[in-house]
């Protein structure tokens, strides 16, 4: 996946247009897979654009002709072929619809091709992910691409959190394979000892400032045409300080700024320029390395920079950790589950809320984004963070709705945050007003719809209806759809649920 566009990561957005974004794939695989099931029941066919099955019958030719090459390592022409094969019929579908629009014709597709479509572009997306697994365990987050006639190369950048939380996501992984990320992970730099939490990219040294644009002596010296000039006292390109150091002109902006320079160059170089103009614009590459800028992300030490904690991702973090815990708890490996309820509630105590202020840097429950290195809570700002706090809470909680039926099925609440003596519930009810109910030990109380949901421990699974009027009883862990409906409605009709759990 190209990132023409930025997306989440807008400490990367200097990746525009070279960066290949293994994030995005990770979640497109999951995407996929959904939209599979989704159109399993879906009917026969689908009208859609003319415009657009054009686009998608290239795309599905293209990647059923080269499932070939899904049997091993893919080649650098390999890879330009089928980016290519996918890349143009995009190409011409944008052009398309930007100067003339939709023509207003519709094409009937065949789902059951759609769902052919999901499946093969599924397999190109596990080969990938597979490829960009590291040698520490982990897994790639944005890589770059060198687009050349002969093919198209990948290069690889450091380790980052959003490539773990983005493969652990992407519903690929066995529980086992995503213990293994989350050991390495924990293992790794991105662990921060300190908050006992992780941060986005590694940290490092970066060069000093007199460290910086200076061009290898051997590299320098392959140049014909910089000896010539350095022998001339000419400086436009290259200069040779007092110390013997080579440098490249320092008000070149890019490649292109050499390359211009190399054009002004009087007649009687021009032998030589022609000789060495690859070789001093590879030089060039290799000493700015300017591809492998990624703005914040590679030279900040604060804000989304190096060894900076971005709350929202240590969250994003927590919920795929509780997918895996889930996906453990469906086999019969207590010692996976043991690892997975390990790191599920080591990274729910590193997370602010759970956290002293001394230790935070501010008060525990305010919203702050970041945490950079060295200091406490930074940059005030809600970043969606409590999304994924309060779906893993209810996870947690074991709140499901499936099929328009709501359940409790507490796979992982600990035994410890039922009340170990009795204390008062108050919340808002749905008429807006305050509400309370005394609570005994061994209990907790939740709302959900604005309906209090209250626990208690006992040997079999029940849920007890609470009215204004009466009380019923529901064996087993579904509510039912009639009174599901009651509470997403909001009707009021419920007053309480008292749900016994099993432990």
């Amino acid at each position: 996946m190209n990132t023409q566009r930025p997306e989440w990561n807008d400490a990367n957005n200097a990746l525009v247009g070279n960066g290949v974004s293994m994030v995005t794939l990770y979640y497109l695989r999951r995407f996929l897979s959904f939209m599979d099931g989704l159109l399993a029941d879906a009917g026969d066919e689908v009208k859609i654009s003319a415009e657009l099955a054009t686009f998608f019958t290239s795309v599905k030719t293209t990647l059923e002709s080269h499932q070939n090459l899904l049997t091993g390592s893919i080649s650098d022409a390999d890879r330009k072929r089928v980016l290519d094969g996918v890349g143009e019929p995009a190409s011409a579908y944008r052009k398309r619809i930007y100067e003339k629009g939709f023509s207003g014709t519709y094409t009937s597709v065949s789902l059951a091709d759609v769902r052919s479509f999901a499946q093969t572009a599924t397999a190109f997306m596990e080969h990938s992910i597979d490829a960009n697994k590291r040698k520490d365990g982990l897994y790639h987050a944005y890589n770059l691409m060198t687009v050349t006639e002969a093919g198209v190369k990948i290069s690889y950048l450091p380790e980052m959190l959003e490539g773990q939380v983005a493969v652990l996501s992407s519903k690929y992984l066995s529980a086992h394979e995503g213990a293994g990320v989350l050991d390495a992970l924990k293992a790794s730099a991105l662990f921060r000892e300190d908050q006992y939490s992780y941060i986005l990219y590694p940290n490092k040294e970066l060069p000093r400032f007199v460290d910086k644009n200076c061009i290898p002596a051997a590299r320098a010296e392959a140049s014909e045409l910089v000896k010539v000039l350095v022998a001339d006292g000419n400086k436009t390109v290259v200069l040779r300080d007092r110390n013997g150091q080579y440098h490249f002109n320092g008000m070149f902006n890019n490649v292109n700024s050499l390359h211009a320079a190399l054009d002004a160059l009087p007649a009687k170089y021009a032998a030589l320029v022609t000789k060495d103009r690859a070789l001093l614009a590879t030089v060039f590459e290799e000493v700015f390395d300017h591809k492998s800028f990624t703005g914040r992300s590679g030279t900040f030490f604060g804000y989304e920079g190096l060894g900076s904690i971005y709350w929202h991702m240590v969250s994003k973090l927590l919920l795929a950790t509780y997918e895996n815990t889930n996906a453990a708890l469906e086999g019969d490996d207590p010692a996976l589950v043991g690892r997975m309820f390990d790191h599920y509630f080591e990274i729910l105590a590193g997370i602010g809320a759970h956290k002293s202020p001394e230790l935070y840097g501010a008060f525990p429950t305010d919203p702050y984004s970041h945490t950079p290195g060295g200091k406490g809570a930074q940059q005030p700002g809600m970043t969606g963070q409590v999304k994924e706090d309060l779906i893993s809470r209810f996870g947690e909680l074991g709140v499901h709705v499936t099929g328009g039926q709501l359940s409790f099925v507490p796979k992982i609440l600990r035994s410890e945050e039922f009340l170990s003596e009795p204390k008062t519930f108050n919340y808002i009810a749905l008429n807006n007003k305050k509400e309370h109910i005394e609570l005994q030990a061994g209990s907790l109380a939740f709302t959900y719809c604005q309906v209090p949901i209250v626990y208690r421990l006992g040997a079999t699974s029940s849920i007890t209806v609470i009215t204004a009027s009466s009380t019923s009883t529901i064996e087993g862990t579904t509510l039912g759809k009639e009174w599901t409906n009651e509470l997403f409605q909001r009707t009021g009709k419920v007053v309480r649920l008292e749900v016994t759990v099993v432990k």
